[in-house]
Parts: C-alpha cells; sequence; structure tokens
C-alpha cells in the first residue's frame, strides 16, 4: 500500500515531564494538550515512603532531577515540567527556584514545577485569596498552607483527605465534597485543588459553574505554565485559567463530563 500521499508524520513540539515514581494520571495530563505537542515522561526511582514530607523531599533532589531531565533531553523536548506539588513546594519559595535552575541546568532548557505554576496561575488571575483543597495529611497540607502565604496569598478555607497512598483512585465526588468544605461564602477568589495524583480534568467546569470562581488544580496549571513556555495553549472546556471567556461568568457544559458521579 502506498502511503507517500499522507504527508507526515506532522511536525511535534515536546514537552518533557519529570513526575513521581507513583504518578498514575498520563492520561489526564494529555488531555489539556493540543494535538501537536507531545509529552514525553519520565518518573523518578522507586522509594518505599508512604506520601508525606519526607517523601516530598526524596522525589525533588536535584540529582533526581538532574537525572531524569538528562533522560528526556534525548527526544529534545522544548520545555520541562517537574509534576509533583508536594515536591515542589517542600522547600517554599527558594526551594522551588532553586529547582527549577537544577532542572534547567542538566537540560539547557526552560523548566517549570507544579507549585511555580500555581503562583503564576494565581497572579495571571489576580487571586489574593484562595481555598486549598488537598488530599495529603495534615503536615504536608501545612506545608502547602506555608508556601502559599509565603507568596502573599491568604488561605480563607483549607479540607485536606490525609490520605498516604492511592491518591489516584480518589472518585470524583469526593474531591467535590472536600472543595465544598473549604469554600466559604464570599472568602476566597479562587479554589486550588492540590496533588498531580488525584484526579480533576472533569471536576474543574462543574466546580467553577457551582462556586461562581476559578478553580485550579495542580495537573491543570502545570500544563498551562509549560505550554505557555511554547507559546501554545493548553486546551480544555470551561476553565477560567484556559479562557477569559469563563472567568467572567463560568457555565455548565452541554454535555455531561467524563465520569462525573
Amino acid at each position: 500500500m502506498d502511503v507517500s500521499f499522507l504527508g507526515g508524520p506532522r511536525p511535534q513540539r515536546g514537552v518533557g515531564v519529570v513526575a513521581p515514581f507513583d504518578f498514575a494520571l498520563d492520561r489526564e495530563l494529555w488531555r489539556w494538550v493540543p494535538d501537536e505537542v507531545s509529552l514525553h515522561l519520565t518518573r523518578t526511582p522507586f522509594v518505599p515512603v508512604e506520601v508525606s514530607l519526607d517523601l516530598a523531599r526524596l522525589v525533588s533532589e536535584h540529582e533526581t532531577l538532574g537525572e531524569a531531565v538528562r533522560a528526556l533531553t534525548a527526544v529534545a523536548p522544548e520545555v520541562v515540567a517537574y509534576a509533583c506539588t508536594s515536591g515542589s513546594f517542600v522547600g517554599g519559595i527558594a526551594g522551588e527556584r532553586a529547582m527549577c535552575e537544577a532542572m534547567t541546568r542538566a537540560g539547557a532548557l526552560p523548566a517549570v514545577t507544579t507549585s511555580g505554576a500555581l503562583l503564576e496561575a494565581l497572579t495571571e488571575l489576580g487571586v489574593r485569596r484562595v481555598a486549598l483543597v488537598t488530599p495529603y495529611t495534615v503536615s504536608v497540607t501545612r506545608a502547602l498552607r506555608e508556601y502559599v502565604a509565603e507568596a502573599g496569598v491568604r488561605i480563607t478555607g483549607c479540607a485536606y483527605m490525609g490520605l498516604t497512598r492511592h491518591i489516584w483512585q480518589v472518585p470524583y465526588r469526593d474531591v467535590v465534597g472536600m472543595a465544598r468544605q473549604a469554600i466559604r461564602p464570599g472568602a476566597a477568589d479562587a479554589l486550588f485543588i492540590s496533588c498531580t495524583n488525584l484526579p480533576t480534568y472533569d471536576v474543574i467546569p462543574q466546580l467553577e459553574a457551582e462556586l461562581r470562581m476559578p478553580v485550579l488544580s495542580a495537573n491543570q496549571v502545570t500544563m498551562w505554565a509549560a505550554l505557555r513556555r511554547l507559546g501554545t495553549r493548553a486546551v480544555g472546556p470551561y476553565q477560567a485559567l484556559l479562557d477569559a471567556a469563563a472567568r467572567e461568568r463560568p457555565v455548565l457544559p452541554e454535555e455531561t463530563q467524563e465520569g462525573w458521579t
């Protein structure tokens, strides 16, 4: 069969992604990515530690990041993203910046982290007051609160799940329930749902319509910031961070979102 008439493959642009060893939501990341962009994922080495501050430190060591980025350079990405919220806020703002510098040194390309992307997104939306939802224990949640406060953003409410494993298995209904717990009427400018291993894609437009405010999630801000470095946009229906029209008056999509129960 002569396939020369197809003319492909189409040129692609690459985003390298460094994820923790237990990251299980590769497909969710792809949902924010336009057709001309490919994701190239690699994972940090396995360590027998549950989700905790100790794990966050282990999966964000500069030597580990450097090795991962050097492996990714074989496929020539244009930007590299570290997709772990706790791993990028555990060292505070200075620690997050140092991580980006370490990744850039290893690959000679722009680098972003989930927690750095969060602060970038809050600035983009003019958010000064935020409510937080996390799947973490109290100690990891406290570290996130400290990181956000260090950036000058006030936390108006917080709800957490206390999980140390299998976070990717949390159903959407539990994420929504925690979001409702974290919000107090008129107190917050936005809601942030933490952890790249927590599924959020389909709940964002639903919560924005219900809460009448931007809803950010860890995977969303990571992809948004990485693609922004390429001069292109993340894709996603009715998400205020991605669509200026949705910032004015979020509305429910006409079709039921996948997995919404």
